[in-house]
């Protein structure tokens, strides 16, 4: 069996992200926005595995794409204000985009078949 490893990027971004937000201080608008669009990620990614049709999976992960752009936002903010370290940031910031090119990639894939099928 194939490992799905845009699931598991998206996994490892929530579970860490969630980890993250447990551990800061307080219960800031940033901490709620980054929880929810990282978790956002992981469930778009996760749903997107049993499609009702390819554009629903099209859809799915575009969701997704913008979600996580939004939590890279979010970690930047927390980076802006010294809540993380530049190291942590930048560990963050490599995990989003790894994860933003491989739905980039994926999209465009779904896109050829869905224009292939018309």
């Amino acid at each position: 069996m194939a490992k799905n490893l845009l699931l598991e990027y998206s996994e490892e971004l929530a579970t860490r992200c969630e980890l993250l937000c447990k551990s800061i201080s307080g219960n800031s608008n940033t901490v709620f926005q980054l929880r929810k669009s990282s978790s956002s990620v992981f469930a778009n990614i996760t749903e997107a595995q049993y499609p009702q049709s390819l554009a629903d999976m099209l859809s799915k992960f575009k969701i997704a794409r913008k979600e996580c752009t939004e939590t890279e936002s979010w970690l930047k903010l927390l980076f802006n204000t010294k809540v993380i370290d530049e190291q942590s940031f930048k560990t963050y910031r490599n995990l989003c985009g790894r994860i933003q090119r491989m739905l980039t990639s994926s999209c465009i894939t779904i896109e050829k078949k869905i224009e292939e099928k018309r």
